[in-house]
């Protein structure tokens, strides 16, 4: 079976890889790319794949897009405000999704749950897709879980010079993770950056947040746990963007096979990491 695929963002960073890569999948079709970028362009000349008869969309036209290339997956890797818009139109639609864009909110999260439940549509929400920041994501859990509460908790991100949100979705997961296996909460014991001056002395219980926008730094996540006498620093760098595209294509094909009315699955289900 062929699953007809959307890509919304199609023209950014990571649209263009996804786009790409999904052209050369023998079970998957692109018939949907949106942006508001490049809009009338062949996506296939935009994103050197050659001319594809698939032209760039705006934003504004998703909902009626949708439903005239019967897209039966939308992958979203755009920003916060126009994920939120593009979920609400897949999920009206019936279209299920695999959204890779970050920087929501708590409230915000619970909402699109809300809107894929309320509409009988599934999808798959990561804040990074790659297999290797999954197993991350799972070694940084266990640790702190054998650690406990004996540890300092500090976590280093650094991306290139144009990403807009900070802390990383990634980072942010995996404080989230840390935080949870040691009894804490971010939004209570998360300190984003140290500022300046002579702020006292660190709290048992905070986890520090630092973010480095430098370059064309694709990616670089490490969560360090400092003890007395001794520190371990578990790091994930990415070195390119294949990473996250090959998890984005499993997610699609995963979501494809799964199904599902309302279920809201991780990278950990298409993974079958526990």
């Amino acid at each position: 079976m062929t699953v007809r695929v959307g890509v919304a963002g199609a023209c950014g960073r990571m649209g263009r890889g996804i786009v790409q890569a999904i052209f050369a999948q023998d079970d998957m079709e692109l018939v949907l790319a949106v942006d508001v970028n490049n809009v009338g362009s062949d996506i296939g000349v935009v994103c050197g794949v050659g001319k594809t008869g698939v032209q760039v969309s705006s934003p504004e036209s998703l909902g009626q897009m949708l439903e005239e290339s019967e897209v039966q997956i939308l992958v979203d890797f755009t920003h916060r405000d126009a994920a939120l818009s593009n979920i609400e139109a897949a999920a009206g639609a019936g279209v299920s999704l695999v959204i890779g864009t970050t920087g929501f909110e708590k409230e915000e999260l619970e909402r699109i749950e809300g809107l894929l439940k309320e509409n009988k549509v599934s999808a798959v929400i990561s804040p990074n897709m790659a297999t290797g920041v999954n197993l991350f994501f799972k070694l940084v859990r266990d640790a702190a879980k054998a650690i406990g509460s004996e540890y300092d908790i500090e976590i280093i991100e650094a991306h290139h010079r144009n990403k807009k949100d900070s802390p990383s979705g990634t980072a942010l997961r995996a404080g989230e993770l840390a935080a949870e296996a040691v009894g804490r909460s971010l939004e209570k014991d998360g300190v984003f950056g140290r500022g300046k001056g002579v702020i006292g002395a660190r709290t048992d219980r905070e986890i520090g947040f630092h973010a480095v926008r430098a370059g064309d730094i694709i990616g670089d996540h490490t969560v360090l746990f400092a003890g007395g006498g001794e520190r371990i620093e578990i790091t994930h760098r990415a070195h390119s963007r294949d990473a996250f595209v090959n998890g984005v294509i499993r997610a699609v094909r995963f979501l494809a096979e799964q199904g599902g009315e309302g279920r809201v699955y991780t990278t950990w289900d298409v993974l079958g990491i526990q």
